[in-house]
């Protein structure tokens, strides 16, 4: 329970602060000033728009499925949020450690699907539901290309437990025996007769460890904007097509899950792919010499320093990844939904399969 409810704090505190910062950068990459008067620097505009949702009047349609339409943000935010329990947010701090937690994140958040469906059947609206109906066909269909790219990433690692994946990609390898064997496999680096299980920080991130995973790690971002339904992927909340998507009859509390609901997917997907592709939990500092950068910056299992070292490292990687996300929105133009299938079907999930085999050649050959 005490995880629960750190997560959701936790998890609205930076849904809070993602927020203002696509405001400000959004304001920024367009020459103007964006959010000035709530607080310093407007620093207060996030908060306030949750208290004014909150006050907004609960509308529910006449002719809506009233069951169906009260259900599907509950459904849609339970589904996200239920993915951050086999996140390791630490190296001791793991909500829910199961040994199959990338398997039970990918079906868990497919439950999103059907929430955004009875949304739209919901609203009994025709814009809401060709909204839910393009972001049925956008989501199931880039769930293939993120998918084998995970797979990659998991074959790779030989493991579907995100913890044991963190471990690997770091200098602390005390807790898993035989890690350290796991490690030798290192490709491009360790044929410089390199140590990295030694060395640490970056050297040992699993997109330098089998450098097919930075394609990997491509395909897995770009298919994250679709699952996300952000720019240039935002097809299902085309405001000149349809006015606001499969939302458009929401407002107020439920405004504000749905709401919640698609910034925690932002949040999700970037940790995903900074545990998966970045080093996770782990310091980017490697060992130079006598100066144990790796060791330092990583502080120590089972104790505070480790908490903090490991917890400020993922958050800040995520964020990095937030920032792309948000600049991203506010450079590429949207696409048609042809350019979207095309992009997905032709390009993403061929060259993914593409990477599968290959990741699978290269696990055979090294171990």
């Amino acid at each position: 329970m005490l995880a629960f409810v750190l997560t959701l704090v936790l998890l609205l505190s930076i849904v809070i602060v993602l927020a203002y910062a696509e405001r400000k950068v959004a304001a920024f990459m367009q020459d103007r000033l964006g959010p000035t008067e709530a607080g310093p620097y407007g620093s207060l505009q996030s908060v306030l728009d949750v208290l004014k949702l909150l006050q907004k009047e609960d509308i529910v349609p006449a002719a809506a499925d009233k069951n169906l339409f009260k259900l599907a943000p509950i459904l849609i935010f339970a589904a996200v949020f239920a993915g951050f329990a086999v996140i390791p947010f630490t190296p001791d701090l793991v909500p829910a450690g199961i040994g199959i937690g990338v398997f039970y994140l990918l079906a868990i958040i497919s439950l999103d699907v059907v929430g955004l469906l009875m949304a739209g059947w919901g609203s009994n609206n025709k814009y809401a539901m060709l909204g839910a109906m393009r972001s049925v066909a956008q989501i199931v269909s880039y769930e293939i290309p993120a998918g084998l790219a995970i797979l990659s990433a998991v074959m790779i690692c030989q493991s579907l437990d995100f913890q044991e994946i963190s471990y690997q990609q770091g200098a602390l390898m005390n807790r898993f025996p035989g890690l350290e064997f796991e490690m030798n496999w290192l490709f491009g680096i360790e044929a410089l007769g390199i140590n990295t299980t030694t060395i640490g920080g970056i050297t040992t991130w699993n997109i330098f460890r089998a450098p097919i995973l930075l394609i990997s790690f491509i395909i897995y971002f770009i298919a994250s904007l679709a699952e996300s339904n952000r720019a240039p992927f935002d097809i299902p909340e085309a405001e000149s097509e349809l006015v606001a998507g499969f939302h458009v009859e929401y407002s107020g509390f439920r405004f504000a899950i749905l709401f919640l609901a698609e910034y925690s997917m932002m949040v999700l997907v970037c940790l995903v792919a900074v545990i998966l592709f970045l080093g996770s939990w782990n310091t980017p500092l490697p060992n130079i010499g006598p100066v144990s950068l790796a060791y330092w910056t990583t502080g120590t299992v089972g104790e505070l320093s480790g908490i903090l070292w490991g917890g400020f490292w993922l958050l800040s990687k995520t964020f990095v990844l937030l920032f792309l996300q948000l600049q991203i929105r506010w450079t590429y133009p949207r696409l048609r939904v042809d350019q979207l299938m095309h992009l997905c079907w032709k390009v993403l999930t061929p060259i993914a399969l593409g990477v599968v085999l290959i990741a699978g050649i290269w696990r055979l050959l090294m171990i």
